[in-house]
């Protein structure tokens, strides 16, 4: 069996979990990997823990230790959901699973800045998951900081066997519908 690992890269309130659960539906024999879940179990239980500087290590470890036993102990698809946007990261990332025999999906959230801070304004999400942000806000002011940054770690098409910009919310299903024929296309390959 060909076996999918779908990677998500955008800002906050893109859309990625949204998304990514969407998938897991309707994708059989797939698990959503999502480090916000992480970074609220640790705020939640192990606050001390936390780095007071610099990346959280912590949290990226437990990413790290469940996205090894997904690939190890079992046959699932992978979806994995958080920013990605470093494009040295994602090379690695994305390395490592091909390495591990997986089939690379990019998934790009490109949307609008208008749209995002509209839905940053109306967020009902839980801050549970800040280490040092106050808001939604401060995230995505710190995330369009930047946009030289953003153009040089915007995905390119050969950092993965495939990749899929979601421009709007009505590219969502036509995405997921594309990625749902990847194994079709595959076995097709091989027959």
């Amino acid at each position: 069996m060909t076996r999918l690992v779908v990677v998500t890269v955008g800002k906050t309130h893109s859309g990625k979990s949204t998304f990514a659960r969407a998938l897991e539906e309707q994708l059989q024999d797939s698990v959503v990997v999502d480090q916000d879940n992480h970074a609220g179990f640790i705020n939640a239980y192990y606050t001390k823990l936390r780095p007071m500087n610099g990346p959280n290590q912590l949290k990226y470890a437990i990413t790290q230790t469940i996205v090894e036993y997904a690939i190890h102990q079992t046959d699932l698809h992978l979806i994995l959901c958080n920013s990605n946007r470093d494009r040295d990261g994602r090379l690695r990332l994305l390395k490592h699973f091909q390495q591990e025999g997986f089939t690379t999906v990019l998934v790009e959230f490109d949307l609008p800045a208008q749209i995002l801070e509209e839905r940053v304004a109306n967020s009902e999400r839980s801050k549970n998951i800040f280490r040092f942000a106050s808001s939604f806000e401060d995230v995505l002011r710190r995330q369009q900081a930047d946009p030289n940054k953003d153009a040089m770690n915007k995905p390119l098409a050969d950092e993965a066997d495939y990749l899929f910009v979601i421009r709007d919310a009505h590219d969502v299903q036509t995405v997921i519908q594309r990625i749902l024929d990847i194994p079709n296309l595959l076995s097709a390959e091989f027959t």
